[in-house]
């Protein structure tokens, strides 16, 4: 028996060092620590989502019985009882029961069912209208950040010249402007004053007849119907990387490896592209992860006044219908994609730099 006991105690040591050290690389772990926290932040996040929502003034029941009443003369007690056979929710229970059942199908992958569209799920809304977003601010996005980070090199190279003083101040005033406030007077200025564009033949995504192929009709169909918000995205972005761009650049310029390629002898294009561009746009491209996230986000305006059917026109209409899961659904997929772009540069962070890892 006493030999047994030091066995015993040794055991209970070693699963206790065990658990402590289990905890110790969750806790000290860098990737772990954040993949932690960005799921915390979804839970907060998803929360904070679903009360604020009903704070908005009026329910969907509600405006559905306004709606019968003023437009088929039904009285309250008929029209509440239409209402309520259509509308799979029941806004009548306690909110704690609400949230309990919202969590419960949000952990399932359930998004619920639209209210409004009784039978459609949430998730095919977002299935069928978020690659139109993703491809609209996308391609907006891609062109902007490509653009500015070539023009913000030439500004550079050309400090204090005319060329930089033109694109500074260009820069200045695009990147100042809402991009909303853009998408309205392109609106106003090129569709109806000046005529210059057939806006009511752009609206949609699609033209009637054309088939979502990878042919060239598709192709130039899609691209006809996004032009004016990827046009607007690039015109209130582009701004940002120009300036950005110009600025890490100058600072690169001044550093010892650029001199000392200078002194070997490199040629100029050399020198820009594999020591000065690379460098100077290294900085830029953790913002463009972060720049990712707000992809989503950032098309709910821009969608609604162009009458582009992405997932922010989506969003408009049902925020205008109180469809409550439809509104808990995007809003989920925009705080996840905000939340794994950021998730993405604190892993590229923390790749390009260990020190921030060891911190």
């Amino acid at each position: 028996m006493s030999t047994s006991a030091p066995v015993v105690e040794t055991a209970r040591e070693g699963r206790s060092a065990a658990g402590w050290g289990s905890w110790r690389f969750v806790t000290q772990n860098f990737y772990v620590r954040r993949l932690f926290k960005a799921l915390v932040t979804v839970w907060v996040v998803s929360t904070i989502i679903f009360f604020l929502i009903r704070l908005l003034p009026g329910n969907p029941v509600e405006q559905y019985i306004s709606r019968l009443i003023e437009t088929q003369g039904m009285d309250y007690e008929n029209a509440r009882m239409q209402a309520a056979a259509l509308f799979a929710i029941d806004l009548d229970a306690p909110l704690w029961v609400q949230y309990g059942e919202y969590l419960g199908n949000l952990l399932s992958g359930n998004l619920g069912v639209s209210i409004t569209s009784p039978g459609t799920p949430v998730t095919a809304m977002i299935g069928r209208f978020l690659p139109w977003t993703l491809f609209s601010v996308g391609v907006g996005l891609i062109l902007s950040f490509t653009l500015g980070i070539l023009l913000g090199l030439m500004m550079a190279y050309r400090r204090e010249g005319v060329l930089d003083h033109v694109l500074t101040i260009l820069a200045s005033i695009v990147s100042s402007v809402p991009n909303y406030l853009l998408g309205i007077l392109l609106v106003v200025w090129l569709g109806v004053q000046w005529k210059v564009l057939p806006i009511a033949q752009m609206r949609g995504t699609m033209s009637p007849g054309v088939v979502p192929a990878f042919t060239f009709v598709f192709v130039y169909d899609a691209l006809y119907h996004a032009f004016l918000p990827i046009f607007t995205y690039v015109l209130t972005t582009i701004g940002n990387w120009m300036l950005s761009m110009k600025g890490s650049t100058v600072g690169t310029l001044g550093e010892d490896f650029v001199t000392v390629a200078r002194a070997r002898g490199l040629k100029d294009w050399r020198i820009t592209t594999a020591y000065v561009g690379r460098n100077a746009a290294l900085p830029l491209f953790t913002q463009l992860t972060i720049a990712i996230g707000f992809v989503v986000g950032g098309s709910f305006l821009i969608e609604t006044i162009f009458q582009y059917q992405g997932i922010g026109y989506v969003l408009g209409s049902a925020i205008a219908q109180r469809d409550y899961p439809v509104m808990q659904g995007v809003f989920l997929v925009i705080t996840m994609s905000v939340i794994l772009a950021n998730l993405l540069a604190d892993f590229l962070y923390g790749w390009l730099d260990p020190r921030i890892k060891v911190s």
